[in-house]
C-alpha cells in the first residue's frame, strides 16, 4: 500500500462540528472511513499553524486516495491537501533508474 500525508484545514463550520464531537471521535471517524476503503490510519495529529490536522494513511492506490480527497473536499467543512510519501527504499530504486532529460534551452 502507498502512504500519504494529508494536511487538513477546517472551515469555521467544520471546527464547530469537530468541537461538538471531539478530537477522538474525529480520529475514529477517519479510521472507519479508511478501513472501509481498504486503507489504514497510521498517525493522526491536530496542530497549530498552516493546517489543523496532519494525518498519515496507507491506501491501496492513487485512485482510492483521489476518491477520498474528492469526497472530503466536497463537504465544504474541511479541505485537504494530499502528498504521496516515499520510503528510503523507493528513493534507492529511483536513483538506479536511467533518465534521459534535456534541460530547457540546452
Amino acid at each position: 500500500m502507498t502512504k500519504y500525508l494529508i494536511r487538513a484545514s477546517y472551515t469555521p463550520e467544520g471546527v464547530k462540528g469537530m468541537l461538538r464531537s471531539g478530537g477522538t471521535a474525529r480520529k475514529q471517524a477517519v479510521e472507519k472511513t479508511l478501513s472501509e476503503m481498504g486503507g489504514k490510519l497510521e498517525a493522526f495529529y491536530f496542530a497549530f499553524g498552516d493546517a489543523d490536522a496532519y494525518v498519515i494513511v496507507s491506501l491501496p492506490d492513487h485512485i482510492t486516495a483521489a476518491a477520498l480527497a474528492l469526497n472530503i473536499n466536497t463537504t465544504a467543512l474541511v479541505s485537504i491537501n494530499t502528498t504521496v510519501l516515499l520510503d528510503p527504499e523507493d528513493i534507492d530504486e529511483a536513483a538506479k533508474k536511467t533518465v534521459h532529460y534535456r534541460a530547457p534551452g540546452s
